[in-house]
């Protein structure tokens, strides 16, 4: 570790080192740990702060009151040739996200296309390290969560949706795959909690306060808006429906008419994969995206805009920078890790 003004810059490595080493102590199998540790600091490495390494004290407090399993039986539910539920037994969200895209993707091999339904999770982190591990297969690949409501519903004061993220990549021919990762509001969840713990002033529009007005304060801001109005608080209602629903294992309402289910932290995925072979010449699907993206940098740019990106392309240039000179952690969530760290008597350095 070394100081850069407010920040701590960490070496990716040792990051991953102590965050495993934290959630094995915290009960977590040193498979698990490693795979927890090996998604958050992945998000960290491609500028995705907010569902990086903040979240360790988090998923901590979640196995001590019981929400997150850390010895989980996953097993399957339901099969069918392209499609299979797997029950996560409440395991770590990085877990059972990749046993699921593991899934779909077998899936996609044997039938085309394969769906993964896995059923009661937690956190699932950041989407697009499982789309992107299918897209370096050669397949395409999309990811669905749902969890609580914390984001307002359109023309609501409260929260009534999840901030519900959506994750899309397919391969690239002589350049890295697209990779799209988002989330259905305005902005994540996970900003608004790195905004508060660093306190830094967030833009108007982004949040309401726990009375339902809008604020620019990060300490008052409780509720993301909806991206797009109707349209980001529609896509997350129809992500509750096709994770959670379909499995019968409804989040939102159990939370909104406050039964003792929807009191728990939980949360539902949804990963599907196609299998490029099946529909056409992989290789020339490949050349066809590479094709497509040299068209889309070619057209004519906002002046006041700057460079035309395509989806990915800043998080693959933040990754090069920060595996060459360190990630970068805001002081307060690195004393945050080094206090968990010390309680749970982790030998790791950061």
């Amino acid at each position: 570790m070394s100081g850069a003004g407010t920040d701590a810059v960490v070496v990716p490595d040792a990051l991953r080192r102590f965050a495993a080493e934290v959630f094995a102590r915290a009960g977590l199998s040193d498979e698990h740990a490693g795979i927890v540790a090996d998604v958050l600091v992945w998000a960290n490495l491609r500028g995705v702060d907010s569902h990086g390494v903040m979240r360790v004290p988090r998923y901590v407090e979640l196995i001590a009151a019981g929400d997150l399993n850390p010895r989980p039986a996953i097993g399957v539910r339901t099969e069918a040739p392209a499609a299979v539920v797997i029950d996560a037994d409440r395991a770590a969200g990085p877990v059972a996200m990749t046993v699921g895209m593991a899934a779909a993707v077998r899936k996609a091999k044997s039938a085309g296309v394969g769906v993964a339904f896995v059923r009661a999770t937690t956190h699932t982190a950041a989407l697009g390290y499982y789309t992107l591990a299918a897209a370096r297969e050669g397949l395409a690949a999309l990811a669905l969560a749902g969890s609580g409501p914390n984001m307002a519903y359109h023309g609501a004061r409260a929260a009534g949706v999840s901030t519900s993220p959506i994750s899309i990549a397919v391969p690239g021919g002589e350049r890295a795959p697209l990779l799209l990762d988002m989330a259905t509001g305005v902005v994540a969840l996970g900003k608004l909690m790195q905004a508060r713990r660093t306190n830094q002033p967030i833009p108007s529009g982004w949040a309401l306060d726990r009375t339902g007005k809008p604020t620019t304060d990060p300490q008052a801001a409780q509720i993301p808006l909806p991206l797009g109005g109707p349209k980001g608080s529609g896509l997350a209602l129809l992500v509750e429906c096709l994770t959670s629903l379909v499995v019968a294992n409804p989040i939102l309402a159990e939370s909104l008419e406050g039964t003792p289910q929807g009191r728990r932290h939980t949360q539902n995925g949804l990963a599907l994969a196609i299998d490029l072979a099946r529909f056409g010449e992989p290789a020339a699907f490949r050349r066809e995206v590479d094709r497509l993206v040299k068209a889309i940098k070619a057209l004519p740019p906002d002046p006041d805009g700057g460079e035309i990106l395509v989806p990915g392309e800043r998080g693959d240039r933040v990754r090069a920078a920060r595996l060459r000179d360190g990630i970068p952690i805001p002081r307060v969530i690195y004393d945050e890790l080094r206090r968990v760290g010390e309680k749970l008597a982790v030998t790791a350095s950061l």
